[in-house]
């Protein structure tokens, strides 16, 4: 699952842009957007509290990715699951709380639609270092 590090290493990401800006023509879009990209983070970089502001906007921004987690259907049993995939409602993708329980609904082609466990994010226990 992945997270952005609101607290990136602003050098680390300036070499980055750098390297990624060498492998651009020099004055086509790509190349000025990177550059434009690398003066914003210069900018913000000098200032203490501009870096504080801007880090706070990138968090606001940039929502963890299990806050992007969006369960379409709610059914209090796998049965009743079931009885709604055969309806032929679901669609490819689709994430379900079944019993309290994170599933999603797979396209197996000519086999049709089945649901498969997949844990939501309340489901998972915190990461701890």
């Amino acid at each position: 699952m992945t997270k952005y590090n609101v607290n990136f290493d602003v050098d680390s990401v300036l070499r980055t842009v750098e390297a990624l800006s060498r492998n651009q023509p020099e004055g086509t879009l790509e190349e000025e957007s990177l550059r434009v990209c690398a003066a914003a983070l210069l900018f913000v970089r000098e200032d203490p509290h501009k870096l504080d502001e801007f880090r706070e906007y990138f968090r606001k921004l940039t929502p963890p990715a299990v806050e992007g987690v969006k369960v379409d259907h709610v059914f209090a049993t796998r049965e009743a699951a079931e009885t709604w995939l055969k309806q032929g409602d679901a669609r490819d993708g689709q994430r379900l709380r079944v019993a309290g329980q994170g599933f999603t609904v797979i396209d197996l082609g000519a086999r049709g639609l089945k649901l498969v466990r997949m844990p939501l994010p309340e489901e998972l226990s915190p990461h701890k270092p």
